[in-house]
C-alpha cells in the first residue's frame, strides 16, 4: 500500500526543507504528501515551488490574510496556480461586505479547506451553520477535529459533540499519529512500541461514526520528529488498524486522500 501523509509543513524560514520530507517519504514508502501551510505565513511561494520541482509528489493547501482587502482574489490566484485547499480556523471570517468570500472561492474553484483550531472551536453552531451553507465543500478538521491537540478538554460531551458533526457529510478528520494522542511515559523502554495503543481507541470510535471515507492519515511533519519520530508515526498508526479489514485501512492511509487532493495512483 502506498501511503498518503495529508499533513506535513515544509518551509526555508521555520521547521525544515522539502528536501527533510522526501527524505522520509521515500525511505517509508509514502508515494504523496500534501504540503499544509504554517500558521502565521501567507507567502505561499515556496509550497507552489515545490509543486514544481517535484510534479505529482504534492498538493498543497495555502493560507490568505482573511482580513486582508484582496483576500479573495489572492485565492483566486493560488487555485489558478494549483492550490489544492486553504487552510483555516473554523471561526474565520473575511473583510468586507461578504464574510464567506472565501468560502465561496472555495466552492467555486472546487478548492477544499483545512481548519485548524481546539475542539471548542469546531463545536459552535456558527461552524455548523457554514458546513451546511457550503455542502459541496470539503472540509477537513486537522488533529481529528482537535481532540489530538493538548487543549483539548478530553470529556465524553466533547467526543460526542465530534461525533455529532459527522452528519454533515462534507467534514472529514484528519488521523493524527499516536505521540499527539497519547502521553508517553516518564521512562522509555530500550526497544519496541513506546505508546499503548488502547489510549488511542478514539480514532477507531471515529472511524465508526465517520466511516473510513472520511478519515485520512496525517503525520503532522516536521513537529512530529520531536515526538515519536516519523517512523514510529506511520508505523504505530498503521499497527492501530491492522484488526480492520484492509480496505478501511487502505483508505484511511490512501484512499480518502487520493480522492480529496485529485491524487493519482
Amino acid at each position: 500500500m502506498k501511503i498518503v501523509d495529508t499533513h506535513c509543513h515544509v518551509s526555508p524560514v521555520w521547521f525544515e526543507p522539502v528536501e527533510t520530507l522526501l527524505f522520509h517519504m521515500d525511505r517509508h514508502n509514502v508515494s504523496h504528501a500534501v504540503l499544509t501551510q504554517l500558521l502565521g505565513q501567507t507567502n505561499n511561494d515556496y509550497m507552489l515551488e515545490c509543486l514544481a520541482r517535484h510534479p505529482g509528489r504534492f498538493a498543497c493547501v495555502v493560507a490568505v490574510d482573511a482580513e486582508a482587502a484582496g483576500a479573495a482574489q489572492q485565492l483566486q490566484s493560488l487555485a489558478a496556480a494549483g492550490a489544492a485547499g486553504l487552510r483555516m480556523r473554523p471561526e474565520t471570517r473575511a473583510a468586507g461586505t461578504d464574510p464567506y468570500a472565501l468560502w465561496h472561492i472555495a466552492a467555486d474553484e472546487a478548492m477544499l479547506i483545512s481548519c485548524v483550531g481546539p475542539a471548542a472551536s469546531f463545536l459552535t453552531p456558527q461552524f455548523a451553520d457554514v458546513l451546511g451553507a457550503f455542502p459541496s465543500v470539503n472540509v477537513i478538521a486537522e488533529h481529528l477535529c482537535g481532540w489530538g491537540r493538548p487543549d483539548c478538554d478530553q470529556l465524553p460531551q466533547t467526543l460526542e459533540g465530534i461525533k455529532g458533526l459527522a452528519r454533515f457529510p462534507n467534514l472529514h478528520l484528519k488521523v493524527p499519529p499516536l505521540g499527539q494522542l497519547v502521553k508517553r511515559a516518564p521512562q522509555l523502554p530500550a526497544s519496541g512500541r513506546t505508546l499503548p495503543l488502547a489510549q488511542a481507541g478514539t480514532v477507531l470510535e471515529l472511524l465508526q461514526t465517520y466511516g473510513a471515507e472520511r478519515l485520512c492519515w496525517a503525520s503532522d511533519f516536521p513537529v512530529v520528529s520531536s515526538r515519536e519520530g516519523y517512523a514510529n508515526a506511520l508505523d504505530w498508526s498503521l499497527e492501530l488498524f491492522q484488526h480492520v479489514e484492509p480496505g478501511i485501512r487502505e483508505q484511511v492511509f490512501a484512499g480518502t486522500a487520493r480522492r480529496l487532493f485529485s491524487i493519482s495512483a
